[in-house]
């Protein structure tokens, strides 16, 4: 009526009008609706609700009706229809809001769940004007884990004021799921606030918080919160053993590790599958192959999670090849492989240097679609860098659509160590123009390429300020890398005081470092004093004895390289035998020093002495001292010509064709001579040789190495 005033909503609410009569009558309306949800029938849901549209039987005011239907259309994944039902209600309720969000939530639309949720806070609720709708401690718990998914900590943190100021906080549920977010983000500051200051626990904020702990590598406060959860008697569920199993794998506590199975089998946990195969990684990240292999073989059902366990556990205590032969086997009892079984059998070519079988993983990869995940790509990525083809790395790297902290780490790694520090330092520059945080490891690879490029200032701003600003301790890598960076540049006095004064405890590695730039800078005085402290930390240390026997060589002083020799024998200090080998097809030739055993030794032999008469005319003179002292190499004097990289190096150019790149591995340091000779021979033969020795890798192109005489 025309004169009519507003009908106040609360009085719509109280009235026991005829609309309100006809809602009892549609009672059955409402049952057939929640039936359709239940069972995702979602032609008969809409059959019921244009039933009760073309009948006039649904109020906008009918607040039980549509959120039968919002639920009806959230669990048929009509999102759209469910935000057309939600914006027609004249009055909504608690549910109303948080069934449209937990249906956002479920599908992953976390944008539109944050938008319900300031929309929920800021709206005057109909049923009470003037009155913000509060959100209850579902809705709350709805909002954080929508954080936790996509990583959203400022958000999270948000929700986490408002729960303190509403009270909510107090709830279990709300608490696990800040515990779950905070975890999820790597926060585990915020975390362990949540979890001290906030009373109640059960085991699901246990779990969230050890898991965070371990994930995030707090394996000290990972501990302190498991001997909590044995004093306080709590009941472990699968989630709380898989947590404790997965820190004695960190910690490679082999007794907890007893303990914690002894657990399982006295509440009779075995038959689970996730279990048993956090069981065998827990025996093979301790170093108990034996007990893994034992844990497997009696595992009455294996699925691709206990095959791919049991796989790691050879790759991590480096059986590579029977990883490899583990593989065939699920293969042909048909197990299908999933994205980290590929991870771990890639990570296993990469350890054998097999090129071959790791490109043929590729394939297989490419083929069946698993390329798109981040842990296969940067399996990928870590194959091709230590396999020399840092090109194919760098093509995954480019093609991939997501990337993680390892990703950006395995690429900038692998330019470094293939002393590429240009291109290391600006995928370094594109991870913080992405605004990817770095990391403990990502310093470790810019230092190294500052290194490379003898930058000093840029690397001791990244140890002293850029690190600090973003919160990452330096350790003895960083401070070793930055013996390197002197060492390079020169600055061999000034790495002396650096190692003198710097607050950390040197390792041997460290003064190694050192020890070779006084080899290669031939600061005999400064590698004699290194020589010694090296030897007082470990006396039969086999690299330092034969650094310092180069050193008095290349001095000319003999009598010393004389009483190094004396020495190393005397202590019974034997140097690993010179190997090297090179992949041709899906075959290892492997090759030592005068090897004559080859089938193709006769042809080999001609190949090299071909090669020396051709870069000769170029300035190739043969390092007699070096074959003469240089223990290092070969223990062979007189024997420059036909040494191990030599032989590999001219068995390839023999069988590859002319423009395919030459990969050599070593496993010892390349020699000077072979060094100049293969900088010459990458010239003449117009090919890339990359030889990767134990230091790192060099790749010659045009008379020139990719190390710049330093290694």
């Amino acid at each position: 009526m025309p004169n009519q005033k507003p009908v106040d909503s609360r009085v719509l609410l109280n009235w026991r009008a005829p609309w309100r009569f006809r809602q009892d009558h549609r009672t059955p309306y409402i049952k057939l609706l929640k039936t359709s949800a239940g069972t995702r029938n979602l032609k008969l849901g809409k059959i019921i609700h244009a039933h009760l549209l073309s009948s006039d039987q649904l109020s906008a005011y009918n607040v039980i009706g549509n959120n039968t239907l919002l639920n009806l259309y959230v669990k048929c994944d009509q999102l759209s229809v469910a935000q057309e039902v939600f914006d027609g209600m004249r009055l909504r309720n608690i549910v109303s809001w948080s069934i449209l969000m937990s249906g956002y939530l479920h599908k992953g639309f976390c944008p539109k769940v944050l938008d319900l949720f300031r929309s929920m806070i800021s709206t005057v609720d109909g049923q009470r004007p003037n009155e913000l709708l509060v959100p209850n401690k579902y809705v709350l718990s709805t909002v954080l884990s929508c954080c936790a998914d996509n990583g959203l900590l400022f958000e999270g943190q948000q929700c986490h004021g408002y729960a303190l100021k509403s009270g909510l906080v107090f709830h279990r549920y709300v608490k696990n799921a800040l515990l779950s977010m905070y975890s999820m983000c790597s926060e585990v500051y915020g975390a362990m606030t949540v979890f001290i200051e906030v009373p109640g626990s059960d085991i699901y904020t246990y779990n969230s918080i050890l898991n965070g702990l371990v994930e995030n590598g707090f394996l000290g406060e990972a501990l302190n919160v498991l001997r909590r959860m044995v004093d306080e008697h709590m009941d472990w569920d699968i989630v709380s053993f898989l947590g404790a199993l997965g820190l004695c794998a960190r910690l490679k506590n082999l007794k907890m590790g007893l303990q914690v199975h002894a657990r399982i089998l006295k509440v009779n946990f075995v038959s689970d599958q996730y279990i048993n195969s956090a069981v065998t990684d827990m025996y093979g990240k301790c170093g108990k192959i034996s007990a893994a292999r034992k844990m497997f073989d009696k595992l009455e059902i294996r699925n691709v999670v206990s095959w791919t366990s049991i796989m790691a556990a050879y790759s991590q205590n480096e059986c590579y090849e029977q990883t490899l032969k583990l593989f065939l086997e699920m293969d042909l009892v048909g197990i299908r492989p999933n994205e980290y079984t590929y991870a771990v059998l890639l990570h296993s070519s990469a350890s054998l240097t097999a090129s071959g079988f790791g490109s043929s993983l590729h394939a297989h990869i490419d083929k069946i679609g698993y390329k798109g995940y981040v842990v296969v790509g940067n399996a990928l990525i870590n194959m091709y860098s230590r396999n020399g083809n840092i090109e194919a790395a760098t093509k995954i790297f480019v093609m991939m659509r997501f990337r993680d902290s390892i990703t950006w780490n395995s690429m900038i790694s692998g330019y470094s160590h293939h002393g590429l520090g240009k291109e290391a330092l600006a995928v370094f520059y594109d991870m913080l123009a992405e605004q990817k945080l770095p990391n403990y490891v990502t310093f470790v690879g810019v230092l190294s390429a500052c290194g490379h490029l003898r930058l000093v200032e840029e690397g001791f701003y990244y140890l002293h300020h850029l690190m600090y600003k973003m919160g990452i301790e330096p350790g003895l890598e960083h401070y070793t890398c930055i013996v390197g960076l002197l060492g390079k540049a020169g600055q061999l006095d000034v790495a002396e005081n650096f190692m003198r004064s710097a607050p950390i405890k040197w390792d041997v590695v460290a003064w190694r470092t050192l020890l070779n730039a006084c080899h290669v800078h031939r600061y005999y005085g400064l590698g004699m004093r290194v020589a010694e402290v090296l030897l007082q930390l470990n006396p039969d240390d086999v690299s330092t004895c034969i650094l310092l026997s180069n050193m008095h060589a290349k001095a000319s002083s003999w009598d010393g390289a004389s009483r190094m020799r004396k020495l190393m024998k005397g202590r019974n200090i034997k140097k690993e035998p010179g190997l090297s080998w090179t992949e041709i097809g899906n075959t290892t030739h492997v090759f030592v020093s005068d090897d004559n055993k080859h089938a193709e030794s006769v042809q080999i032999h001609k190949k090299i002495r071909d090669l020396l008469s051709e870069i000769k005319p170029l300035g190739y003179v043969p390092d007699v001292a070096s074959a003469l002292h240089d223990v290092e190499e070969e223990q062979i004097e007189g024997s420059l010509t036909y040494h191990s990289e030599k032989l590999a190096t001219a068995y390839a150019l023999m069988k590859t064709p002319p423009s395919a790149p030459i990969r050599v591995i070593k496993n010892l340091r390349i020699c000077d001579d072979c060094h100049s000779a293969v900088k010459l021979i990458s010239k003449v033969t117009n090919r890339l040789i990359i030889i990767r020795d134990v230091n790192r890798f060099h790749s010659f192109r045009d008379g020139h190495c990719s190390c710049a005489d330093y290694w």
